[in-house]
């Protein structure tokens, strides 16, 4: 289930040792829309570590599609299993907020 950020979510990702932080666009437990002018190239691996409430939540992934408007879709790789919990409580928490406004 993919769900849109209705309040900012932050990551700090980092690609061929250049560090950037955006904000999360849209989120699954399969991977994210990130907001960014920085252009990467598909199939380029990306190291991820989200700002959240619920916790530590650090992921390795890859650029799976870039759009001109300026974004980065990813896909998950690896996640951390400790970690795992802590975006699967993210995911719900923004389900809820959507849920909370319609």
């Amino acid at each position: 289930m993919r769900v849109d950020a209705p309040i900012p979510v932050w990551v700090c990702w980092c690609c061929e040792g250049r560090e950037n932080v955006s904000r999360v666009r849209n989120l699954s437990l399969g991977g994210l829309f990130l907001e960014t002018s920085v252009t990467q190239p598909v199939g380029i691996k990306a190291t991820l570590d989200f700002l959240v409430q619920e916790g530590q939540i650090r992921a390795d992934a890859v650029v799976r599609h870039a759009t001109a408007t300026g974004g980065l879709g990813l896909k998950f790789l690896a996640i951390k299993e400790v970690d795992r919990p802590n975006l699967a409580a993210l995911v719900s928490r923004l389900h809820s907020i959507l849920a909370s406004h319609r």
